[in-house]
Formats: structure tokens, sequence, C-alpha cells
């Protein structure tokens, strides 16, 4: 967690500082202090600043400029947007406290055991092109479709383990911690991650594999509850 401890810093650095400071909100384009100054004023390692400005990098808050006067500089006041959506996160993972330790250890049990159990199920062809087709919308990169999609892919394996009971359970942990899950600022790599391990987990059921689809699942899970956890720091 020290590189998210780097990021939340070199945020709250960027939120602090006035319209004239070179790392400040203003009006964007200026570049933050040199490595081991700003490794100094905020008080982490030169290793974990460079990972927090890689991931920021990613999100958007940050850009990269080759050339004799290139270097990396904060972007315009609209990546203000991004860092309001983790701070929302992060509220609401607060608010929830335990009830989110709870819903994230519940989220694994029941959908872990769907996948599993999807898997030993003789699915039909329009029940096997549905999860196929779920797939495929879930690897979406549009923020507005592609909380609703993943939602939905994961609801296709729960109605193809083919009980009503599970089904309903995953519907109501997926409600619980959807206000959250849509709050998180969308990082690529996360969505390739999340991609990969989605269609592992697909391909295990429609092969007929529980075991993999179980242990898929599990990662996956345990993937979106690390992110989720670190937002109550």
């Amino acid at each position: 967690m020290a590189a998210g401890a780097g990021r939340q810093r070199l945020r709250d650095h960027r939120r602090a500082a006035g319209p004239g400071d070179p790392a400040g909100p203003g009006t964007g384009g200026g570049a933050p202090p040199a490595g081991a100054e700003l490794a100094e004023r905020l008080q982490v390692s030169r290793v974990t600043l460079r990972e927090a400005i890689g991931a920021l990098r990613e999100a958007g808050f940050l850009e990269s400029r080759r050339g004799r006067s290139g270097g990396t500089f904060v972007v315009r006041a609209s990546g203000e947007t991004g860092a309001a959506q983790a701070a929302d996160a992060a509220v609401l993972a607060r608010e929830m406290g335990d009830a989110l330790h709870d819903a994230l250890d519940f989220r694994r049990v029941l959908e872990s055991g769907a996948a599993a159990l999807a898997a030993t199920r003789a699915l039909s062809a329009p029940d096997r092109a549905h999860l196929v087709a779920c797939l495929a919308a879930a690897r979406t990169r549009d923020p507005m479709t592609r909380r609703v999609n993943d939602s939905r892919l994961h609801l296709a394996i729960a109605a193809a383990s083919g009980s009503t009971s599970v089904a309903a359970s995953i519907a109501d942990v997926q409600l619980r911690l959807d206000r959250l899950l849509a709050a998180i600022p969308v990082l690529r790599r996360n969505l390739d991650h999340s991609d990969a391990q989605h269609e592992r987990v697909v391909e295990a059921i429609l092969a007929g594999d529980p075991v993999v689809a179980r242990t898929e699942m599990e990662e996956h899970c345990d993937a979106t509850a690390a992110l989720l956890r670190g937002l109550l720091g």
C-alpha cells in the first residue's frame, strides 16, 4: 500500500498548493517539483514516489512530454474530477465500515461458489451464448456502461448456477457494493486485469471445470476486495 499512500499525499499536495505553485490545481500544465525534493516534501521514498506518479499518470492526473522542455506535468483542472471521485469512494468506504468487510467476504463465498456450480451445469446453447455475450459487453471502456455490464456478467454467472437463492443473494450483495464500485476512478491496467479474470472464469464454466472456475472467481473477488479495503486507509 506504499504507492497508495504516495498517491494520496501527492493528491493532497496538489489540492493544498496555491494557484502559483507548479504542482497546484491552478490552470494545469505545471511540472511537479524534482523527484528528490517532492519525495522529501511528501515524506515518502523515491521508489514509492515513482510508483505513485506512474499510477497518477495512468489515471490522467499527470502527463509526460518528450523533448528539451519535456518532463512530467500536471493535467488541467478537468483532472480534478478523478481526484474528487476517489475522495467520494473513500468516504463511501468509511461510511460502510465493518459492513464493507462483511459484504466483501460474503461476495467471495457466494460468487466463487456460483461460478463452480455453474461449471457443473449442462448449460443450454442460449445460456452459453448469453454468458459469452455478457463477457464481451463487460470489456467496454466506456465508464458510463462499464459498471452496468460488469454487474450483468456477474449476475449471468449467478443465474447459470441454476440456484435462484444463490442468484438472489449475489444480486443483493452487488447492490450493497454498487455505489462504492461506481465511485472508484478507473485505471486501464485494472480493467485489463479484470477482463482477463472474467474471461478465465467464463472459459472454466463453459469447459465444465468447477475447480478452476471457483479459483479464478476467488482471485477476482480478492483483487476487488483489496482495492476497496484500501480505501479505508
